[in-house]
């Protein structure tokens, strides 16, 4: 059994059996949250790459909870020095946790922590998605992404009950690639995230839902603060 408890934009919260894991916290500065930072109690926290509205309130949650952060290298060392716990890892590895597994996928897109004050970006390695073993079921959360036919092979390699897909167009893919991404990884269930957070994401989540039922495909938009219940 699993707890899937959305937190809004690309915030995910996955509960099963004593352990949580936190993917890509963006609370505190998020218009789209229902809880709070401190409410939030999670062992690890799992981080796609190093743009602010992904990893805004890491260090923050990793130290009120004594959680470790799960990051590609650059960014994980970024954080280390922010005095949080850490480990590093990157594209195609994979890691055993307590919890189960997590193995970082690829994933098209950018990352670096934009120092307005210096105007200097800071790379922050490559950015990359999760499939995470948890609970008997295996979880995809792909990033920040646009479409890449790689996809095919992580549906291919994985037998993934539940994949978080991005649909918000502009900085990922849009509804109408994210439909061909569902399809490319074959998931059970496929819930829509990183959209309507801003304007420039502004995306209608039940009609890509409902396109995904044409396509025989299951899949719910989560509202910030819901949780939806994996059996």
């Amino acid at each position: 059994m699993l707890d899937i408890r959305f937190h809004g934009h690309s915030s995910v919260q996955v509960t099963s059996e004593g352990h949580s894991i936190m993917i890509d916290p963006f609370i505190s500065g998020s218009p789209m949250a229902a809880t709070k930072l401190e409410d939030i109690s999670v062992q690890y926290i799992l981080l796609t790459h190093g743009h602010q509205d992904h990893i805004l309130d890491a260090v923050e949650l990793a130290k009120q909870n004594d959680a470790t952060i799960i990051a590609t290298h650059e960014l994980a060392t970024y954080l280390s020095w922010q005095g949080v716990k850490t480990i590093s890892m990157n594209l195609g590895g994979s890691i055993k946790l307590p919890f189960g597994k997590v193995k970082m996928t690829q994933a098209f897109h950018s990352s670096g922590v934009v120092l307005d004050d210096e105007k200097q970006i800071v790379y922050m390695g490559m950015p990359g998605g999760f499939v995470i073993e948890l609970g008997g079921k295996t979880i995809y959360h792909a990033g920040d992404t646009g479409l890449f036919g790689d996809m095919k092979l992580i549906g291919e390699r994985h037998n993934i009950d539940l994949a978080f897909l991005p649909i918000g167009d502009v900085f990922t893919m849009g509804p109408e690639d994210a439909l061909v991404a569902a399809e490319w990884v074959q998931a059970d269930f496929v819930v829509p995230i990183h959209y309507n957070t801003f304007p420039p994401i502004k995306q209608d989540g039940e009609a890509f839902v409902a396109e995904l039922a044409e396509k025989d495909i299951r899949g719910k938009a989560l509202k910030p603060g819901e949780t939806l219940h994996l059996p």
